[in-house]
């Protein structure tokens, strides 16, 4: 994809392109790289870890505003997901898992908008379908110690179906456990935070070029309201990321507490 507007002696403006995400730091190519997004998601790690230590390893009755707001957070996966998804029979051991998940997303998403780094990791496929893959491998699992792997398999389908639709409806099923589910849990997270930041960047990049280098009084205006448009889109995407990660942490607990019913 690429926008040529004449300039002077025919420069032009390449806008950007999904290869602006591959941005190999160490190594040129290939699957041992170290891209941008693996140094970003070992920073959010530190800085989650360090954030989440500072504010409870002192932990009062009357708390300070970093703790109020770590019990905030913790308090709307816990409260607000967790147990009203899971139920309160068994939702506790699952808090730890979707609270990471959700912070762990959350802090990656948010990246994507803040200087220096600007660059949302989870807009890298590959970060998303670790997780998916975690959320479904924990799903089965629990799903087959409950019901046993014919009961488990059993259940995916309602009781009672005629067999000749049995012979349409399992393999369906079958394809919506174990393919759509975790794709579409994946692909939801990587297509928002990979949209989102390619818009921003076109905006910003588009702006400068219109104001700066398109050589034209006549551009300037347009450059300015491009980057009108990114302001309105950075508010923007601050509610999408926090959005998406939120649904991640929902599905997770949704699929978790399908594994975990008598009948799902």
């Amino acid at each position: 994809m690429s926008i040529v507007l004449a300039a002077g002696e025919g420069t032009g403006f390449e806008a950007p392109t999904t290869a602006d995400f591959w941005q190999p730091l160490f190594g040129t190519d290939g699957p041992f790289a170290i891209t941008r997004a693996s140094i970003v998601i070992l920073l959010s790690v530190a800085l989650i870890s360090w954030w989440l230590l500072a504010t409870t390893r002192k932990a009062a009755i009357v708390p300070t505003k970093g703790q109020y707001l770590t019990e905030s957070v913790y308090g709307l996966v816990r409260n607000g997901v967790a147990r009203d998804i899971i139920g309160s029979h068994d939702f506790l051991r699952f808090v730890p898992l979707l609270f990471s998940m959700f912070v762990l997303i959350l802090v990656n998403n948010l990246f994507g908008v803040i200087p220096p780094v600007q660059f949302p990791t989870m807009s890298r496929v590959g970060f998303p379908a670790a997780l998916a893959l975690i959320v479904f491998v924990i799903y089965h699992y629990l799903g087959v110690k409950k019901m046993g792997l014919g009961g488990y398999f059993k259940h995916m389908v309602p009781p009672g179906v005629p067999g000749w639709v049995l012979v349409i409806l399992f393999p369906l099923e079958l394809l919506t456990y174990f393919f759509t589910r975790p794709v579409t849990l994946a692909l939801r997270l990587f297509g928002n935070m990979f949209a989102g930041h390619l818009l921003l960047v076109l905006f910003i990049t588009g702006g400068e070029y219109l104001m700066l280098e398109a050589g034209k009084a006549g551009y300037i205006p347009v450059g300015a309201f491009s980057f009108v448009m990114a302001f309105v889109m950075t508010i923007f995407e601050l509610l999408v990321e926090f959005l998406q990660a939120y649904i991640f942490t929902l599905l997770a607990a949704l699929y978790i507490a399908g594994s975990l019913a008598d009948e799902h």
